[in-house]
This record gives structure tokens, C-alpha cells and sequence, in this order.
């Protein structure tokens, strides 16, 4: 399978400028790049019906960073996907992200600020907010190298990148709780909640 680079027509964001946007579509496309150049050669390593034991250590080592790849790949088109021109700062009361929060956490509040903290964690890495399918219960998660901290089958619903190259052509390192804000007045709330489990089963039914 060949993955194309999708297109997202970002431009005029609030606190997350065309610049940052133009270099972060790039390593993305990377990603896209990367992704399908190991999807390639693993099939040719595979291609006899096996792997010759001979180029195991290759195989291993390409499926490892397979994993890296593709879900920078994926987490990306999540990130692009959720974020829209003339965004609001919330999800309007009695929308269904806002309900599902209602039912997983004490308050609305209590959700963005937690939300919030995980952004602010030290290091590289991801902030997302997860669903279990079974429960419908909603936490906040955070997700290191890309393929690194995912929770077995929770369905990611907003997902923020807090790499440094997100932002820090915006806002000095020190300041990335700018960025979440800036972040967090960009939301399309409506990508988010067609990510929620039932809605998701409901638009594929």
C-alpha cells in the first residue's frame, strides 16, 4: 500500500503562524515519505514469502522504525484534522465532546486543565485525549515517541502536538503554554466529535 500526503488549508490560524504551518506540512510529507520507503522495502524483504534469516536483523530493525514513521505519519493528519480557521475556544454546551466529558470528569474545567498539564509535560511528545470505546470514558493521555504510550484500543480524539517544531518559530521553548492556548482557540470541535466512538460507527454504518 502507498500513502499520499493529504492537504490541509490552515492558513489564518490564531497564535500558530503560516511559517510554522509551511514546516510542519514538510515534516509531515517526510513522514508520508519515510513511511511508505519502509513499507517497500519490507514487502521486497518479504517478497520470497518470508524473511531470509540472514536479513533478520534488518527486517527488525526496519519494522521498529515502521512503527515511528507511521504513526508520526498518522498523528499528524490528526493533529492538521482537528484544527480549523475561526475555531472556538471550547466545545459548545451540550455538544457531544462536551457531554462526553461531563460523563468522564467532574467538570468541563477540570478536563482542560488536565488536558492542559499534559501539554506542559517535560519533553517531546504529544497530548491526546482518548476514548475507551467500551465505557465511552474520556482521558487525557500522553504519547512520547510517536508509537510510544498509546493505550490498546482508545480512540484518539483531540490530539495535540507539543514537539518543539509546533511552535518554537512562534514562541520561545519556555513559552509552549502560549502555544496551548493558541492551540485551544484553533479546535474544529466538530472533527473531534465525529471521532467519538458512536459517531464514528454511526457515519460507517
Amino acid at each position: 500500500m502507498r500513502y499520499n500526503a493529504r492537504h490541509f488549508d490552515l492558513s489564518g490560524l490564531k497564535g500558530i503562524s503560516d511559517e510554522t504551518l509551511e514546516q510542519h506540512f514538510k515534516l509531515y510529507e517526510g513522514y508520508v515519505t519515510q513511511t511508505n520507503a519502509l513499507t517497500a522495502r519490507l514487502a521486497e524483504l518479504q517478497k520470497n514469502g518470508g524473511v531470509d534469516e540472514k536479513k533478520m536483523l534488518e527486517f527488525s530493525e526496519l519494522k521498529r522504525r515502521l512503527g515511528f514513521e507511521h504513526n508520526g505519519m498518522v498523528l499528524h493528519e490528526y493533529y492538521f484534522g482537528n484544527l480549523r480557521k475561526h475555531g472556538e475556544r471550547g466545545p459548545a454546551r451540550g455538544s457531544p465532546f462536551r457531554e462526553a466529558v461531563d460523563a468522564s470528569w467532574p467538570s468541563y474545567q477540570k478536563w482542560e486543565a488536565d488536558f492542559v498539564a499534559v501539554g506542559k509535560m517535560r519533553g517531546v511528545g504529544w497530548a491526546i485525549c482518548c476514548q475507551d470505546p467500551a465505557t465511552g470514558h474520556l482521558c487525557n493521555q500522553w504519547i512520547e515517541m510517536h508509537e510510544s504510550g498509546h493505550i490498546a484500543g482508545f480512540v484518539p480524539l483531540l490530539v495535540m502536538d507539543v514537539w518543539e517544531h509546533a511552535f518554537i518559530h512562534d514562541y520561545a521553548a519556555k513559552d509552549r503554554p502560549k502555544y496551548i492556548e493558541a492551540f485551544l482557540s484553533n479546535v474544529d470541535w466538530r472533527a473531534v466529535e465525529s471521532r467519538l466512538a458512536g459517531r464514528r460507527h454511526a457515519a460507517a454504518a
